[in-house]
């Protein structure tokens, strides 16, 4: 059995006959949506999701930046003038 990591449960078919009660759920909170009684999908808000892909990107930037830092070591000092 998976872990539900949602604050609401819905079925397939409740969200398909009642959308809008569903939706309203959403803007306040991760509703996960079953099927046999399994996790099938998570539904979250616009922002919600947009924070998640902002934090995804700051967490890859953080990767690349650690990555960078292990090869300045190799890196070659060079004054503006020369390029």
């Amino acid at each position: 059995m998976y872990p539900l990591l949602a604050n609401y449960v819905t079925t397939l078919t409740d969200l398909t006959q009642h959308p809008e009660i569903v939706l309203e759920q959403v803007e306040t909170a991760t509703v996960a949506i079953l099927e046999n009684n399994q996790p099938r999908a998570y539904l979250v808000s616009a922002v919600a999701y947009e924070e998640l892909l902002e934090r995804l990107e700051d967490y890859e930037l953080g990767l690349l930046v650690k990555a960078r830092e292990q090869e300045k070591s190799q890196a070659i000092e060079v004054s503006l003038d020369d390029l």
